[in-house]
């Protein structure tokens, strides 16, 4: 037995697809499933967050801030991370994953110019600063935006 073995004991689970208020026969007539009297009973019930003419809460708590939705969560690792790979080797997103130095890419690494590096690599980034390259490519390595 495992969760994903799990399902709703034998007639206890109804189907959502049957029509409400079609007479007694149906097993769903007379209130057709809405209780007796009442607001929500009656058509034309409050939309969702109507709160009885009360200030509802998403009016109630203050709105702060912005957030666009064109921005990038870009990943930044310091070239001292890149130490850890052997001389003339190809460092990709895929294997700075594998070696624990990114955990979650999310939109892309840029290589940032912080730390000494001295070893010759060849880096594939979504994107590198002016200095970082500029220290990859004195070694004789290559920064290669992918």
């Amino acid at each position: 037995m495992d969760l994903s073995s799990l399902k709703a004991a034998e007639g206890s689970a109804h189907s959502d697809n049957f029509r409400r208020g079609r007479g007694h026969g149906s097993g769903n007539g007379k209130t057709a499933g809405k209780g007796h009297k009442g607001q929500k009973a009656r058509s034309g019930a409050p939309r969702p967050g109507f709160e009885g003419g009360q200030m509802p809460l998403y009016r109630r708590l203050p709105k702060r801030g912005f957030k666009c939705r064109n921005s990038k969560e870009i990943v930044g690792i310091n070239l001292s991370a890149l130490e850890k790979f052997d001389n003339d080797a190809v460092v990709s997103v895929e294997t700075l994953i594998e070696a624990g130095i990114v955990k979650n890419p999310r939109d892309g690494v840029k290589i940032l110019g912080n730390g000494e590096l001295t070893k010759k690599l060849t880096v594939q980034a979504n994107a590198f600063s002016a200095s970082a390259k500029e220290k990859i490519e004195a070694l004789g390595g290559k920064a290669e935006v992918i």
